[in-house]
C-alpha cells in the first residue's frame, strides 16, 4: 500500500459514509502522536524568550548562550534521516517510544541543570530523542489513518501543529517564565511525555520490522553530512560565510552526502531509497518546504525583536503577539483537506506562497512610529493563513506514492529538509540583517531582512508554478466542500 496513489489527492463523491470499525481507535492514536509532535515542535522555541533568565541564572557567556538553541537543532536536524530509517527497519512505534522516553528524561534533567554544560548536554539529548521520534510521528499518521480522507485530515493537523506550534512555544515560554521559572519551559514536557508513553501502545499499532541488513555506511554518511551542514549554517551569524569553520563544515557535508549517493546506489537495503529522489514533484515539494520554512524564520528572529525592542512588549505580551499567526494556521487546517480535494495541492501552494511573500513585504514597512495593530497584526494573520495553505499540500505531495515500508525514510527526508531550510533561513536572514544593522538600534537592517524572507517565499511560488501545477480536481457536489 502506498501513502498516496497519485501526486494529487482526489476525493470522490462516492466515498463511504460509514466509518471503519477501528476508526475511533485510529483517531485516538492520531491524536496521541500529534500531541507528541506538538511537544517536539514547542521545544524548538519555548526556551527562546527564557534565554535572558537562563543566562542570569546559570552564567552563560554571550557566545555560549546560543548553544541552548543550537544544541537541540544540531542533534535534531543531524539525526532525522537515521531516525526515519531506524523506524522503518526496527518498528516505528518502538522507536517513537524510545525517542520520546529519551526526550522526556532529558527535559527533566535539563530543568534541573546547575551549569551551562549540563543544560546544553540535556538540550542535545532532547534533540537526539526528537530525531528518533519525529519521523515516526508522520509515518505512523500515514499508517494509522483508516482511509485517504482521514490521512489528509491527519496531514493537515500535522502541518498545523508543526508550523503553528513554534509560535505557540513563544507564548507558552513567555507565560511560564513570567509566572514561574525558565526551568518550567523544560519540565512541562515531562507529564505530557509520560501520558503519551502510557497511552501510545494502547491506541497505535506497531509496524512490522523489515528484514535485511542495516545500511551502516549510509547511516554514517547521512548523519555526518546532515550534522556538518547544520553545524556550518548555525555558525555563520557568528563566524561568517567565508570563515574556515563554515567553509570546512560545508565541504565536509557535501563530501559526505556525495558518498551517501554513491553508497545508496550499490547496497541492497539503502538508508535512503534512491527512487524517493527520482520524482520531480517530490524534489520540488522538498524545495518549497525548505524555502518556506527558511522564510518563516524571520517571523521568530525579527518580529520578536521588533515587538520587544521597538514596541516595548514583555515576554508574555510577545507570545500573545504571535496569536494571529497560530490562529490563522490552525483555522486554515480545518478547510485545507477539502480545498486540496477540490482544487489540487499545486493551486493551494501557489496561493499560499504568494500570500507569504505579500506578508513579508508588508512587514518590511514597519517603523519606529508603527503600532502593533497598525503594522504587525494584519501581516501576521495573512502569514498564518498562507502558511496553513502551504504546509499540508506540500507534505502530501512529498509523501505521495511512497510505499508504506519506506514512509519513515520519506518522513525523515522531509523533516531534514525542514531543518536545513530553517538553518539556511537563520543564517541568511541574520547575515542580511547584520550587514545593515546599527549598534543599539533594531530597524536598520530589518527591512532588507524581511525582503529576504519575501524573496525566499517568491522563489517557492515560482517553483510551485513551474513544477507543482495540477489540473483542478473533479469538483465535489454542492454541500460536500
Amino acid at each position: 500500500m502506498s501513502v498516496s496513489e497519485t501526486a494529487r489527492t482526489t476525493v470522490h463523491p462516492d466515498l463511504p459514509t460509514e466509518l471503519p470499525p477501528d476508526a475511533a481507535r485510529a483517531a485516538t492514536g492520531i491524536a496521541i502522536v500529534l500531541v507528541a509532535q506538538l511537544m517536539l515542535v514547542l521545544d524548538a522555541t519555548v526556551v527562546n524568550v527564557a534565554l535572558p533568565a537562563i543566562d542570569a541564572d546559570l552564567g552563560f557567556g554571550p557566545a555560549s548562550l546560543s548553544w541552548v538553541l543550537n544544541g537541540y537543532t544540531l542533534a535534531f536536524g543531524g539525526l532525522l534521516l537515521l531516525g526515519g530509517r531506524l523506524g522503518d527497519v526496527r518498528g516505528r512505534l518502538r522507536l517513537f517510544e524510545l525517542g520520546l522516553a529519551l526526550f522526556t528524561a532529558a527535559s527533566l534533567l535539563g530543568g534541573l541543570a546547575q551549569t551551562p554544560g549540563w543544560l546544553v548536554a540535556a538540550r542535545a539529548a532532547q534533540g537526539v530523542g526528537a530525531a528518533m521520534a519525529a519521523p515516526s510521528v508522520l509515518a505512523l499518521l500515514t499508517t494509522s489513518a483508516p482511509d485517504e480522507a482521514a490521512r489528509n485530515r491527519a496531514f493537515a493537523l500535522f502541518a498545523a501543529v508543526s508550523s503553528g506550534g513554534a509560535s505557540l512555544g513563544l507564548l507558552l515560554g513567555g507565560f511560564v517564565t513570567d509566572v514561574g521559572s525558565w526551568r518550567w519551559t523544560l519540565w512541562i514536557n515531562v507529564p505530557i511525555g509520560i501520558a503519551v508513553l502510557l497511552l501510545a501502545r494502547r491506541f497505535v499499532t506497531e509496524t512490522e520490522q523489515r528484514p535485511g541488513r542495516f545500511d551502516v555506511g549510509g547511516a554514517v554518511t547521512a548523519t555526518l553530512g546532515a550534522v556538518s551542514l547544520v553545524w556550518a549554517l548555525i555558525g555563520t551569524p557568528e563566524h561568517g560565510w567565508t570563515s574556515p569553520r563554515t567553509l570546512g563544515a560545508l565541504a565536509l557535508g557535501i563530501a559526505a552526502l556525495t558518498a551517501l549517493a554513491m553508497i545508496e546506489r550499490r547496497v541492497a537495503h539503502p538508508m535512503i531509497q534512491p527512487h524517493l529522489l527520482r520524482s520531480g514533484r517530490r524534489i520540488a515539494a522538498l524545495a518549497v518546504m525548505a524555502l518556506v520554512v527558511g522564510a518563516q524564520l524571520s517571523m521568530f528572529f525579527l518580529v520578536v525583536q521588533y515587538v520587544q525592542r521597538v514596541l516595548g512588549f514583555g515576554p508574555l505580551a510577545s507570545g500573545f503577539a504571535f496569536l494571529p499567526l497560530s490562529l490563522g494556521i490552525f483555522a486554515m487546517s480545518r478547510v485545507t483537506p477539502r480545498l486540496v480535494a477540490r482544487f489540487g495541492p499545486g493551486a493551494l501552494i501557489m496561493v499560499g506562497t504568494l500570500g507569504l511573500t505579500t506578508s513579508f513585504v508588508l512587514l518590511s514597512e514597519v517603523g519606529a512610529t508603527s503600532t502593533y495593530f497598525g503594522a504587525v497584526f494584519a501581516p501576521m494573520l495573512l502569514n498564518g493563513l498562507s502558511a496553513g495553505l502551504v504546509f499540508m499540500p506540500v507534505t502530501a505531495t512529498a509523501l505521495a506514492g511512497v510505499e508504506s515500508e519506506h514512509a519513515g525514510s520519506a518522513s525523515g527526508l522531509l523533516q531534514t529538509t525542514q531543518q536545513l531550510g530553517s538553518a539556511v533561513g537563520v543564517a541568511v536572514i541574520v547575515s542580511v540583517y547584520a550587514a545593515g544593522a546599527v549598534p543599539g538600534e533594531f530597524l536598520p537592517g530589518a527591512r532588507s531582512a524581511f525582503l529576504t524572507s519575501a524573496t525566499f517565499a517568491l522563489v517557492a511560488f515560482l517553483v510551485s508554478t513551474a513544477v507543482l501545477r495540477t489540473r483542478r480536481a473533479r469538483s465535489l457536489p454542492a454541500g460536500r466542500l
